[in-house]
């Protein structure tokens, strides 16, 4: 029996980049997306990191490429979206992964970080999403974009207050160019991961006091694994969501439903 629904979760021919796709969530984007059958541009600032990845997506029968990419410099960006096109001939999903935080009291956080984690959190995903909407439209046969967002979007938590308000800002900008970009076929859409265990996070998930009293607020009682975001990402990609955009899916084991 052939189950058709199931084949609209396909992404075979598909040519996907995902940025900070080195380790963690990005590792676990990356090889859900060849899972499903699609063809990965790998794009970070550890090669090494990259190259091992890579290794994995080839395992299955995957094409990868590795584009070493400080998404803050522009010019990386353009590099990026050049050396897709030249191995892979268009640009089918794009994943914005690539995130930062800092740890400081309100009163105390300096500019430096500030301007740090806006510039990787926002900035860097408007512009490639400028860069890889324009061939998109060019392409004429539309496209997924999918940003990663977080809980922090929709919740306040003391001392990342560059984190809360960069993540917020994905989830408006993913909004904003839903609605510009519709009329193209692409579809723009978000994941808002709850607390995931990371190297991001370790430090917080050890925690004596705050690691417990997060794993309690989850209704799942758990902090997520990376592998549990690759249904989210997946979905957003392919077919099954083609009536789906501006949206933004928590994947938090229950928290803000608590």
């Amino acid at each position: 029996m052939r189950f058709m629904v199931l084949d609209e979760f396909r992404l075979d021919g598909q040519k996907a980049i995902v940025t900070g796709a080195g380790r963690g969530l990005g590792r676990a984007l990356v090889l859900g997306l060849a899972e499903a059958g699609a063809d990965v541009v790998l794009a970070g600032r550890s090669e090494a990191h990259l190259n091992g990845v890579r290794a994995e997506i080839e395992a299955l029968g995957r094409r990868a490429l590795v584009v070493p990419t400080d998404v803050c410099r522009l010019g990386d960006l353009d590099v990026l979206v050049e050396r897709t096109l030249a191995a892979f001939g268009g640009i089918d999903i794009l994943v914005n992964n690539a995130g930062t935080t800092y740890r400081a009291p309100a009163t105390d956080f300096p500019e430096s970080e500030w301007d740090r984690v806006m510039a990787i959190n926002v900035k860097a995903v408007f512009f490639l999403c400028q860069k890889v909407g324009r061939v998109m439209i060019e392409q004429g046969r539309g496209g997924k974009i999918i940003n990663i967002a977080s809980l922090i979007s929709v919740i306040g938590m003391p001392h990342i207050p560059a984190y809360a308000a960069s993540k917020a800002g994905v989830t408006l900008l993913t909004r904003s160019l839903a609605v510009e970009w519709a009329q193209y076929g692409i579809r723009v859409n978000a994941i808002g991961p709850g607390y995931f265990k990371t190297d991001l996070t370790a430090g917080l998930e050890d925690h004596p006091d705050r690691g417990p009293k997060i794993r309690m607020r989850i209704p799942m009682k758990r902090w997520g694994n990376p592998e549990d975001l690759k249904g989210a990402v997946v979905f957003l990609a392919s077919d099954a969501s083609r009536y789906i955009t501006g949206q933004t899916i928590y994947v938090d084991g229950g928290w803000l439903a608590g």
